[in-house]
């Protein structure tokens, strides 16, 4: 893939990073007094930035040298996401977590989870959209391809992997949670970073269910009980797992 390509794709994907900063501060000065409104906003323009470049930088995979361009890009634009996205989740699992705990109401959570997914549908809409230009040779045949099959082993696998990889990182997120904020960025991205070499050719080490809708579609038409079971049952299970774990056995424990 010639480098003009890829850069084609960064600079796409800073425009939108650019854009959805521009629009989350006019949120929070306009709607400032509108609480559920303003919180449905910037979850779902947070989640759309995620959604929108990683559909991106999906198509940037098979970049040499393989796999470490793809690598370095993941933790790349992990960390400027977790540096501009401040406050938002951007994972219904991320949500699931506190709501479980009692920190957030069900309702508000219920705002944001709906806010993750519509982000997720307008992700890959705007995303096709840019592709079917063809501005870029990553996008010659990328609407073409259908479902992409992140799942290269069996059924069953699958879904432990993504339940064990949403325990990991929910886990994690929870226990770096008073690490000063400009360090605990570099260690969610190297983890996420990690996951992803570990896991990323057998189901894609998505752990975000509205993320995983967002990139495989088309997948989840085709087999919805299988791709509802693995990127969307696995992930949440692993947070309530996760969540009851921290919340009732380890106090007990300590």
């Amino acid at each position: 893939m010639a480098g003009g390509g890829v850069g084609t794709s960064l600079l796409l994907m800073a425009g939108i990073m650019v854009a959805v900063g521009l629009c989350r501060r006019l949120t929070r000065r306009r709607l400032r007094t509108h609480q559920r409104l303003c919180t449905f906003l910037l979850e779902m323009f947070s989640t759309f930035q995620i959604c929108a470049c990683t559909n991106e930088l999906c198509l940037l995979g098979n970049v040499e040298p393989k796999p470490h361009t793809a690598l370095t890009l993941t933790y790349g634009f992990t960390v400027l996401h977790g540096l501009t996205l401040t406050g938002s989740t951007c994972n219904p699992c991320g949500t699931l977590q506190p709501m479980w705990g009692g920190g957030i109401s069900v309702k508000m959570g219920g705002l944001k989870i709906t806010a993750q997914f519509v982000a997720a549908v307008l992700a890959r809409v705007f995303m096709h959209f840019i592709w079917s230009l063809e501005m870029a040779e990553p996008h010659f045949g990328a609407l073409s391809q259908g479902c992409s099959s992140p799942m290269q082993t069996t059924e069953t696998q699958a879904f432990c992997i993504e339940l064990l990889f949403s325990v990991v990182f929910q886990l994690s997120v929870l226990r770096v949670e008073g690490v000063n904020p400009k360090y605990k960025v570099h260690l969610i991205a190297l983890l996420i970073t990690m996951l992803v070499y570990a896991g990323g050719n057998l189901t894609g080490a998505i752990f975000n269910p509205a993320l995983a809708f967002s990139l495989h579609a088309n997948c989840f038409y085709d087999k919805f009980s299988s791709y509802s079971l693995v990127y969307w049952i696995a992930p949440s299970l692993g947070t309530i797992l996760v969540a009851f774990i921290w919340d009732e056995i380890l106090p007990r424990i300590s």
